[in-house]
């Protein structure tokens, strides 16, 4: 089993190289409008934008920022799948201009746009960052009425183009059965709260790689690419960063493209080559191993598990997860700005 991921070094706001009703899903997380860090980055694409800022008229530079990403939504629709999904990483912005502090809701301005161009708006997840020390106080602290609650959660938005996908041939229904999650897993994933992913940083990827690039931890991507594909599928990123939704995508046997602005980042990008062998088949291991241990936990609480999973010999809750299999990486190539990534088609004697 074979998959390719590409890395396209250009603005994503016409996507030439990809064709209409070709991408399964995407999995993003664009430069969030009003927040400092990226404010050079939407000047650039408009110098109104700078101007706005400089002027202190921050309705109007929001919505300017917003306009640009507007484009890149708007492919999105174009590009993707009739029954794919788009899953959006987005956190609001808090910002004090002329004086005066205000919320920018980034979120509902996304929404708002992807309802008016045909996207289904899905229920959100909401992650729980816990980024602030729980005494930080912003404001006037003790004194009403002048503070104000900080923002510790970011909104990790989901989007349907069209009706539900459906499965009709024999090979779609199977590798949609050999792409199932745990039962356990389900019951995290699909909740509408994420407490436990903490933006702690990754073996894949250093620390100071990814705040340099505000990229997301790996888990994101990997639930989301897991929850909302399947095998085969192509999963697109049109603000790619350092590349972490191509290398989830990679872990989880699914084919990528990928949109980077930033040409400089190239070297960040593929230094995930090295390590993405490693890193994927420790994940594989744990997956496994925390279902073994829940599994084990039932048994001590006389909890019934009726089904076998047929690959790896193990107990499983439901009978979807029978044919699930977990296919480790063994090797990667790359090709200029094309990554190949090869895998064990069967249960390998460390799965």
């Amino acid at each position: 089993m074979q998959t390719t991921h590409r890395i396209i070094f250009e603005n994503s706001k016409n996507m030439k190289e990809l064709s209409s009703n070709s991408v399964n899903l995407i999995v993003t997380s664009p430069p969030y409008p009003m927040i400092t860090m990226w404010d050079e980055m939407f000047s650039r694409q408009n110098q109104e934008i700078h101007k706005a800022l400089n002027n202190q008229d921050g309705l109007l530079a929001f919505e300017l920022m917003h306009k640009e990403l507007d484009e890149v939504w708007n492919q999105s629709w174009r590009v993707l799948k009739k029954g794919s999904f788009a899953c959006i990483n987005i956190g609001d912005a808090a910002r004090t201009l002329n004086g005066n502090f205000a919320l920018y809701p980034n979120h509902s301005r996304i929404i708002s746009h992807m309802l008016g161009i045909g996207f289904t708006v899905l229920p959100e997840i909401l992650w729980r960052k816990q980024t602030n020390a729980p005494n930080k106080f912003m404001g006037s602290g003790m004194l009403p009425a002048g503070a104000y609650v900080t923002l510790e959660h970011e909104f990790i938005l989901i989007f349907r183009k069209g009706e539900k996908r459906e499965f009709k041939q024999p090979i779609e229904k199977k590798e949609r059965r050999k792409s199932s999650y745990f039962w356990e897993e389900r019951n995290t994933w699909f909740s509408d709260i994420w407490t436990d992913l903490k933006g702690r940083s990754q073996n894949l990827f250093d620390s100071t790689t990814r705040k340099r690039s505000a990229a997301f931890p790996f888990e994101l991507p990997y639930r989301l690419i897991n929850m909302f594909s399947v095998k085969g599928d192509t999963v697109l990123d049109p603000f790619l960063g350092i590349g972490t939704t191509s290398y989830a995508a990679m872990a989880a046997c699914r084919n990528s493209v990928g949109y980077e602005l930033e040409s400089g980042f190239k070297d960040l990008i593929f230094s995930g080559t090295d390590t993405i062998v490693p890193y994927s088949n420790e994940c594989i291991t744990k997956r496994i191993d925390s279902h073994l241990n829940f599994i084990k936990q039932r048994s001590k609480e006389n909890k019934e598990c009726r089904h076998v999973n047929q690959n790896y010999n193990f107990q499983v809750i439901t009978k979807q997860e029978k044919d699930m299999i977990l296919n480790r990486l063994i090797s990667v190539d790359k090709y200029n700005d094309l990554i190949e990534v090869h895998y064990s088609d069967g249960v390998t004697r460390n799965s």
